[in-house]
């Protein structure tokens, strides 16, 4: 284990650090829990197919991933409740789609997987 071995500590950086945290803390929130709701693989896959094809039903996107319908309702349950995707009813079934303004932070990784498909179908 490295242990840190610091000879002079500057407090001035320490204290102005300290602060700027303090200053973007609620920024940050929103970000932060954007990224550990994309950072599980089927969540990210889900968005992506999102993307990708304007909206989805569940019944698609679990035949598409090769899952029960269950969990990724749970999924798409969760990425609703934190604004990152909208749904709408159309007769009995759902479909559900990016909110455009929410995923602006991630957008760049969902279009370089599309990049990267491209790439590999040339």
């Amino acid at each position: 284990m490295n242990n840190c071995i610091r000879v002079l500590a500057d407090v001035h950086q320490i204290k102005e650090c300290r602060e700027d945290i303090q200053r973007i803390k609620e920024k940050t929130k929103p970000f932060s829990r954007l990224f550990a709701l994309a950072g599980n693989e089927v969540r990210l896959h889900i968005l992506y197919l999102l993307h990708r094809e304007g909206q989805m039903c569940p019944c698609d996107l679990s035949d598409v991933l090769g899952m029960n319908v269950s969990p990724i309702s749970q999924h798409l349950r969760k990425l609703k409740d934190a604004g990152i995707v909208t749904d709408k009813k159309v007769g009995q079934t759902i479909f559900y789609s990016l909110e455009a303004g929410n995923i602006s932070p991630i957008l760049p990784i969902i279009k370089s997987l599309k990049t990267d498909i491209k790439e590999t179908i040339s």
